[in-house]
């Protein structure tokens, strides 16, 4: 049997919050490796190392992303906004600020899928477009930076406190929904 030390497996969709938490943590990964194939080949050709982690990070933020950000708008915050308590009002302040970043990190990832995908086809990027490239993920890194800093620190840990446990298990069976998975029982 295979043993994994200091590994810590993913959430499932009985801790919906807890999956939105590991998600923070793909989407870092994620665009570490956009950083990484940009900041290695300054545009130049791409070797199969770096065309595999382009290609899968270009995947992942168009696939996962949105999912993620259905998952906190259409799941999460709309429940945060019904709360009628106090200990709320924090995080009610901070839900505008987060879905500016949404439309915000969108219209960024469009960009850069735009631009990734050409180096893909082309094999390389001029030097506008390999600027144009950094300047989107290093605006998207300060701005993940922060808001999944939010999240993780603020957000996520008052909505632990304040929604029901029914609540939290129609969110999970949202997003398994959202996938594409059956809901199930939790």
């Amino acid at each position: 049997m295979p043993v994994s030390l200091g590994v810590q497996k993913d959430h499932g969709f009985d801790d919906p919050l807890g999956l939105l938490f590991d998600c923070h943590r793909r989407i870092e990964l994620f665009l570490k490796m956009l950083l990484k194939v940009a900041n290695d080949l300054q545009g130049s050709p791409l070797d199969k190392q770096h065309r595999d982690a382009l290609e899968a990070a270009l995947r992942y933020f168009s696939t996962a992303m949105p999912r993620h950000t259905a998952d906190e708008e259409k799941s999460l915050f709309p429940r945060l906004r019904q709360m009628d308590a106090p200990e709320a009002d924090e995080a009610l302040k901070r839900i505008e600020v987060l879905e500016a970043d949404h439309i915000a990190a969108d219209r960024d990832h469009q960009r850069v899928d735009i631009v990734g995908r050409k180096w893909l086809a082309e094999g390389q990027l001029s030097q506008p477009e390999l600027g144009e490239l950094m300047t989107l993920l290093n605006r998207l890194q300060q701005m993940y930076s922060r808001h999944i800093n939010v999240e993780d620190t603020s957000l996520f840990p008052a909505a632990r406190q304040l929604l029901s446990k029914e609540q939290v298990r129609e969110i999970g069976r949202e997003m398994a929904e959202r996938r594409g998975l059956k809901p199930v029982q939790f």
